[in-house]
């Protein structure tokens, strides 16, 4: 458990939509949640409930807004949205299924399911999703008070190299890390005596 007064932060992936189901690549494409990821959330939702979280940030797309919309039924929070906490942007292959990336660009899937999600044409620069995820989730933590904690919800990719990235790791060390499930969290809390972020959990089920 962290120290009463060091302050938490909860990354939160969106629940499942039909486009997860399906093996379909989303990115920044805005897919809703089918019947399962709208019970995940709600699942997902009354856990957070129990840590009272202060703040809740939530990525505009659709997917994470109706599930940062269950939090903020559970906890009485607003959420704030902010586009620094969508998902990669993965270019040309937004929308194909797995098997027809696969078809396409043999070595370029390959890559993609290793987790070089910039390998793809057009995808969005894994330094730059990076440094926007650093951004927005540095103000988060600044925005809580001693002993707080504050819910990010986001998506799979960019929560991975986000957990890295708060963490200090190299910049490809995030490849450690297996995929965060749908409605899976990480906590990351903070050091009470060094100020660092460690890790207190990955990919927690409600």
């Amino acid at each position: 458990m962290p120290e009463a007064s060091s302050r938490t932060l909860v990354l939160l992936r969106h629940g499942r939509t039909a486009w997860n189901h399906a093996l379909r690549v989303q990115g920044q494409l805005d897919v809703e949640l089918d019947d399962v990821g709208r019970e995940q959330a709600a699942t997902a939702a009354r856990a957070l409930a129990k840590l009272t979280p202060s703040l809740l940030w939530s990525s505009d797309l659709v997917r994470a807004r109706v599930t940062a919309d269950a939090v903020a039924e559970a906890t009485g929070l607003r959420a704030t949205y902010d586009e620094r906490l969508r998902e990669f942007h993965l270019g040309e292959r937004q929308g194909l299924t797995h098997d027809e990336y696969a078809a396409l660009d043999p070595a370029g899937f390959a890559q993609f399911r290793s987790g070089r999600y910039d390998a793809a044409p057009g995808a969005e620069p894994t330094g730059d999703v990076r440094r926007r995820m650093s951004a927005v989730l540095g103000e988060l933590l600044a925005a809580l008070g001693p002993g707080e904690t504050g819910v990010a919800v986001s998506h799979g990719a960019a929560i991975r190299v986000a957990t890295g990235a708060m963490l200090g790791w190299p910049e490809e060390q995030f490849h450690s890390l297996r995929g965060v499930d749908n409605c899976g969290w990480v906590v990351l809390e903070e050091h009470p005596e060094a100020g660092a972020l460690r890790l207190g959990a990955y990919n927690r089920i409600g």
